[in-house]
């Protein structure tokens, strides 16, 4: 799976349980609110930060390490929650 595409300006829940079935490569009805990101679905912390990473890249606006850190991050209902408590911002500029 390449998850690095060009970013979305609107996400919503099920695009992100997508997302996060295709990077963990299992089946989307694993993928509930209430799965946990080590027990349940097999990620070690380094796993996680690449994953929030990536949701950074592909949802424009989502930033998780301006008001959380990646340890308050344990269930994927937490990513949805933080995707949706802190809405999407414009584009981000690119460094060149």
């Amino acid at each position: 799976m390449d998850a690095r595409l060009a970013p979305q300006m609107y996400c919503d829940a099920c695009t992100v349980r997508r997302f996060i079935a295709e990077y963990v490569d299992i089946d989307l009805k694993d993928v509930t609110d209430e799965a946990h990101l080590t027990d349940d679905l097999g990620l070690d912390w380094l796993d996680q930060l690449e994953l929030m990473v990536l949701i950074e890249e592909k949802f424009v606006g989502v930033d998780f390490f301006a008001t959380t850190t990646a340890a308050q991050i344990e269930l994927v209902g937490d990513i949805i929650r933080h995707i949706e408590d802190h809405g999407t911002a414009p584009a981000r500029r690119s460094a060149a």
